[in-house]
């Protein structure tokens, strides 16, 4: 069905990100992992999210096919010696494995600072964007493309 939509809508399949969250990883697990590798296989991105809030299993990040790892924002919003540690471990753990790192619930400079000194390779949260009706994405686009290019 996925790859139907993919080409029904010209949309280069390495453009559709899927996130699934640990506790979906517990239901079916044989079936999830063949959907997952089935739609990794076409080149549909795969990124398990809200890691570190569920039951955070390493093994998952050998099973499943996932490209990124998306940290849970509470590790973001809290500055503690603990949540720093964390960032810095699962982002070196991503980076070892081939896997993007997005920081979620990124608000703040000074967030975004102690996110990039851990090496996350995305954010993602008000910072960067606040949600939207769909009439004012393009401009918001457009705005931040010309953005990125004066400070490239």
């Amino acid at each position: 069905m996925v790859a139907s939509a993919l080409e029904k809508s010209d949309l280069p399949a390495h453009r559709l990100e899927i996130e699934i969250t640990e506790g979906a990883l517990l239901d079916d697990t044989d079936n999830v992992l063949k959907t997952l590798v089935a739609l990794r296989d076409i080149g549909v991105q795969i990124s398990m999210d809200d890691f570190g809030t569920g039951y955070s299993s390493l093994s998952y990040l050998q099973k499943f096919p996932f490209n990124k790892i998306k940290i849970d924002r509470s590790f973001v919003a809290n500055a503690n010696a603990d949540s720093e540690a964390i960032l810095r471990a699962v982002a070196g753990l991503g980076a070892s494995l081939g896997m993007a790192i997005t920081a979620e619930g990124v608000e703040t400079a000074e967030q975004l600072a102690r996110i990039r000194d851990e090496r996350c390779t995305h954010v993602q949260g008000y910072l960067t964007g606040r949600p939207m009706a769909a009439n004012l994405v393009v401009d918001f686009l457009q705005r931040s493309n010309l953005d990125w290019k004066r400070e490239s």
